[in-house]
């Protein structure tokens, strides 16, 4: 029966191709990167160079978007420290992932495209490149990638996983095809106890909690530092709309209008006149980069004046909005912020992680729905680190109070703080069992 449902499921991905091939043009017509080295997602390299058999250990990372990728690079730097000479193997799903990605690359490093997982392309792949393992960041799992890895001997483990209940559901759902993937896996490594029992639960051997790696994260502080000189060179207090989602702008802006109407058309209010009118300065920063522009269309048309990052000179320019249009500066934009609204969390999205900013000493309000961070968010709570409301007019009235009281947002970002260095460890501890279930394969011994 196990037979019989790879296979279908192979079958309708080998379909797919076409569709997949659509969609990378659809995509690329706004991302160019999704352009790029479009064999790659079939298994096909005819641009890299041979590998060569010199080395360390090569260590194959699947990093599928811009935020596993970035949880990646944290385990990375302890995994270099822990294994000298070994070389990567850096794949991604997407393009913010895979421009994050090349950050991270060393001499002796490979990244390329996953591969669709389709027995052809998954065979291809770990022909060329046969690492010594795989780590999958968070989630991804793919049946036909796990069943490759095992017929070509390649331990396959998940890292710092989670696993929500909707997810647990839809496992649940589709257990003849889900369930022997779990299974196949080497070994798995959860943030949390409650995903180690969601995760058991479809299948998966969990070797370990070991908590958050993203709690490892080291905010740049050069980017810190900037940010807080531009925050004080503004006067008014900061509230960072952080990683919004779709609609969450829409939803947003609606409060706005409510409570602070907008200047006349065709009125340029002078600064006094704008601090009176909204007492915070606005600092907006869209989830994924191809709705930057889409984020500015929809201020503007409600009235309010925008400076994007992108045309910043040595300081923001004065304006009702400012748009962060850059990647790869959140902690830019933590470290101009009083306090933070997290995006993903006031529409039914699930949220977006909140440890970076609590990283940053920035104080986090967020929505009711955290289901993909959930522990995060009741940690920090408990910590008094963030604090949650029902929507987003009261995130907006929480955010802009905590900003406009000097005293109690800086209690607030030393909580913060102290709630990040609490959990520390996970990448220490992550890093250490890569190298157990190397050494146990054998992996080391081919070097």
């Amino acid at each position: 029966m196990q037979r019989l449902a790879l296979a279908l499921y192979s079958l309708a991905l080998w379909l797919a191709q076409p569709l997949l091939l659509r969609k990378l043009r659809r995509r690329a017509r706004t991302e160019p990167g999704y352009a790029v080295a479009v064999p790659e997602r079939f298994g096909r390299y005819p641009a890299l160079p041979p590998m060569g058999g010199q080395g360390g250990p090569l260590v194959w990372i699947h990093a599928v978007s811009l935020g596993e990728t970035r949880a990646a690079a944290i385990l990375l730097k302890e995994l270099r420290a822990q294994l000298p000479g070994m070389r990567l193997l850096l794949t991604h799903g997407t393009a913010t992932g895979r421009a994050e990605g090349e950050k991270l690359l060393q001499p002796g490093d490979v990244q390329v495209w996953q591969p669709w997982d389709t027995p052809g392309a998954v065979r291809r792949f770990l022909r060329r490149f046969r690492p010594a393992m795989g780590i999958l960041m968070e989630t991804e799992i793919w049946p036909n990638l796990v069943a490759g890895c095992r017929s070509f001997h390649v331990p396959l483990v998940l890292a710092n996983a989670r696993l929500n209940e909707k997810s647990r559901a839809g496992a649940r759902r589709l257990a003849w095809l889900s369930r022997p993937a779990y299974a196949g896996l080497a070994a798995v490594w959860a943030q949390t106890v409650q995903d180690a029992e969601r995760l058991r639960d479809v299948g998966a051997r969990v070797a370990g909690v070991f908590g958050n790696l993203k709690f490892d994260v080291e905010p740049p502080a050069a980017q810190q530092a900037q940010g807080r000189a531009w925050r004080e060179a503004g006067g008014r207090p900061v509230v960072l709309l952080a990683s919004t989602r779709e609609g969450e702008e829409a939803m947003w802006l609606e409060v706005l209008r409510q409570k602070w109407p907008p200047a006349p058309m065709g009125q340029a209010p002078a600064a006094i006149e704008t601090e009176a009118r909204m007492p915070v300065q606005w600092l907006l920063v869209p989830r994924h980069p191809q709705r930057f522009d889409e984020a500015q269309r929809l201020c503007e048309a409600a009235g309010l004046r925008v400076s994007r990052r992108s045309q910043w000179g040595p300081a923001p320019q004065q304006a009702d909005v400012w748009l962060g249009d850059s990647l790869g500066e959140m902690a830019l934009y933590y470290g101009m912020a009083h306090a933070a609204l997290l995006g993903g969390s006031f529409a039914p999205l699930g949220g977006q992680n909140l440890i970076e900013a609590a990283a940053c000493g920035c104080p986090v309000v967020m929505g009711p729905h955290t289901f993909n961070f959930a522990e995060a968010a009741r940690l920090a709570m408990d910590a008094g680190a963030a604090e949650r409301v029902a929507g987003m007019a009261e995130g907006v009235a929480a955010a802009t109070a905590l900003a406009q009281d000097p005293q109690r947002r800086a209690a607030q970002a030393a909580r913060c703080l102290a709630f990040t260095q609490a959990h520390r460890g996970a990448a220490r501890a992550t890093a250490r069992a890569v190298l157990q279930l190397l050494g146990t394969a054998e992996g080391l011994s081919r070097y």
